[in-house]
């Protein structure tokens, strides 16, 4: 207990000081790493700079997503923090189905952009990127046809 310190210490200590920025948290190819998810899909996403390439499980994201809306999805968080060519993105995702996948790779996305760039946290919590979506799919009951429908009532 040698860190003991009285209250005017910590008055002292809160008035002096402003809170330092959040450092970056990079590996040692100086990349940023975040893991996003979405329904059963886990994606693990590499940033880094370069000139706005995006590479989902080794094919371009517009050969792997070919829908719009998918496309669009990835896209999101970098228009939002106005960094559109700005990052290099690599993405393996597995599990679930394509939507799924395509807002695991969005989380990611986000998540490793606020590890790179701590500062962009605000523009991506307000629009909502951050977010992990914790909607799945209901389990199915016994003595159900899906998780709610009912058997067809028969009074005969």
């Amino acid at each position: 207990m040698a860190d003991t310190k009285s209250l005017e210490d910590l008055a002292a200590l809160q008035q002096g000081t402003e809170p330092a920025a959040p450092a970056k948290k990079l590996d040692a190819q100086g990349r940023a790493y975040a893991t996003g998810k979405r329904k059963n899909a886990v994606a693990r996403v590499w940033l880094k700079p370069g000139v706005g390439k995006i590479v989902v499980n080794t094919k371009a994201f517009e050969e792997y997503f070919a829908r719009p809306v998918l496309q669009m999805l990835l896209r999101q968080p970098l228009q939002a923090a106005n960094r559109m060519d700005q990052f290099d993105i690599m993405a393996t995702v597995t599990g679930g189905g394509l939507s799924g996948q395509a807002g695991a790779v969005r989380h990611g996305i986000s998540k490793a952009l606020t590890y790179y760039e701590p500062e962009l946290r605000p523009v991506l919590k307000k629009g909502g990127f951050l977010t992990r979506d914790s909607r799945v799919v209901e389990r199915k009951k016994y003595g159900r046809v899906k998780a709610r429908r009912s058997f067809q009532f028969s009074k005969r």
